[in-house]
């Protein structure tokens, strides 16, 4: 029996989640259509953003529907950029997904990034940067490879001064920490549903009402007139199932899930030398990220394959060639610690017997990873 601990790459689809999307399959119908059909498919797509919408604390017509995270993001980098006139910059957290540190590529010399300390947290004074040229601000709730929560409240009020939106990619928060739009204070949030337990190929976009960002593709106009493309009515069906099943349980399951990280990075302070936890409290109890001294990740993650654990190199959205890790670098690391830490990440089918069993043979693969070095 495997074990898997890359959660944070993608969990496994809920039950719930599945007879959900079971149900609405074999309905027919385009939401957009007028007929009988169609007005059955839209009655079901909105059912589910309300549903969703509640467990965010969101209002249902903040909710924009996307393929995932990355797209959401895109969506409101690039459409904020264009949206605000006499605004011509961004600002970006230093230790972001790719979804969103890749918009210095795309706008080049107009994106500023906000520098990250030892922690993976902004350090006091980059908020600084955010000025009356600013169209937005954004800077993740909780990291995808450290899990390190970044308190929002300094660059909140930098925002809220210079009149900048901010946006937060809580990709990795929702399920795992409370989460409240509203309470928030934020302008926009980039949500998905495989990261607890929905179908992989929708995310959202959560925007205020008075928020007009301006569309970065053409169509339809489906979604707010922000995305175009047919609705996906039975993934957002099982979208919003996952989300009820993570809100429901989410002090339990999380309370559940920080002893099991604890437990584990415990037993592996205390069976193998140099090795540095990367993030401190507070910290997403679902992800835990090693450096082990000595030895590659690549090698190490090989050998935990082949004795049956799962587990990742930091963030699945490169393209599947590990290089050293951009957020660990930006921490401050080295190049070579940036190249050998792993990341594991825990969801509701991980127990005592999984921490247990990755226990039992990491400091083997270690040791002969760092043979192999």
């Amino acid at each position: 029996m495997r074990v898997y601990l890359d959660h944070a790459a993608g969990a496994p689809v809920l039950a719930q989640a599945r007879a959900a999307m079971d149900a609405v399959w074999s309905v027919p119908g385009n939401p957009s259509s007028l007929h009988t059909a169609g007005r059955t498919a839209r009655r079901l797509l909105e059912e589910s953003r309300e549903s969703l919408a509640a467990c965010l604390g969101a209002h249902p017509t903040e909710v924009v529907f996307t393929s995932g995270g990355t797209e959401a993001n895109n969506l409101v980098l690039l459409g904020a950029a264009r949206a605000r006139e006499g605004r011509d910059r961004l600002a970006i957290g230093g230790a972001e997904h790719p979804s969103v540190a890749g918009v210095v590529g795309q706008l080049p010399g107009r994106v500023d990034v906000l520098a990250v300390g030892g922690e993976g947290r902004i350090v006091p004074g980059a908020e600084a940067m955010i000025s009356s040229r600013t169209a937005l601000a954004s800077t993740m709730l909780v990291n995808n490879e450290t899990g390190v929560v970044q308190p929002l409240e300094a660059v909140h009020a930098a925002a809220e001064a210079s009149g900048a939106w901010l946006h937060t990619d809580a990709v990795q928060a929702f399920g795992h920490l409370p989460l409240d739009f509203a309470a928030l204070g934020v302008d926009a949030m980039t949500v998905t549903a495989h990261k607890l337990g929905g179908p992989v190929g929708i995310g959202a976009l959560v925007a205020r009402r008075d928020r007009a960002l301006a569309s970065i593709g053409f169509g339809g106009g489906q979604e707010r007139k922000l995305r175009s493309g047919t609705a996906m009515t039975a993934l957002a069906a099982g979208f919003a199932a996952a989300a009820r099943v993570a809100v429901g349980d989410l002090a339990a399951e999380s309370g559940r899930l920080a002893a099991l990280r604890s437990a584990l990075a415990s037993g592996i302070a205390s069976s193998i030398d140099a090795v540095v936890v990367n993030g401190t409290e507070p910290v997403s109890p679902a992800i835990l990220n090693v450096t082990f001294d000595g030895c590659r990740a690549d090698d190490l993650l090989l050998m935990l394959d082949a004795a049956g654990i799962d587990c990742s190199t930091g963030s699945a959205c490169t393209a599947g060639v590990h290089q050293p890790s951009e957020v660990l670098l930006a921490m401050g690391r080295s190049a070579a610690a940036a190249s050998g830490s792993l990341r594991f990440s825990l969801g509701r089918g991980t127990d005592a017997a999984a921490v247990g069993r990755v226990l039992a043979v990491l400091p083997d693969a270690v040791a002969r990873a760092r043979a192999a070095y």
